[in-house]
């Protein structure tokens, strides 16, 4: 399994930012073509260092390939459109191989 991990800085409206996300983009992120799970996580702590992230999303797809490829598609391009509507100051975004142990 791949993992596509987004981490949202506090907005400035936090408030704005919860409904856009809520009504527009997860909407748009639920039909990414052989999406498996997607979770969103809020109320980060700081253990160390810098400030915690306002709003973490996990989407897992089977393969980097399926991932890649839900991108590419017009829902993939549909969401990716959509982030700066939102999170004008951008994400931190990375993408990693899962392997339950």
């Amino acid at each position: 399994m791949v993992r596509f991990l987004v981490l949202y800085p506090k907005p400035d409206n936090p408030e704005s930012f919860d409904r856009h996300y809520r009504e527009v983009h997860i909407p748009l992120a639920k039909k990414l073509p052989g999406l498996r799970r997607y979770t969103v996580s809020r109320g980060s702590g700081r253990v160390r260092g810098g400030d915690p992230y306002y709003l973490v999303a996990e989407l897992d797809w089977d393969d980097r390939e399926s991932m890649q490829l839900a991108f590419q598609s017009p829902e993939g391009k549909a969401a990716s459109e959509d982030v700066p509507t939102f999170a004008p100051d951008g994400t931190l975004s990375m993408v990693f191989d899962v392997e339950d142990v």
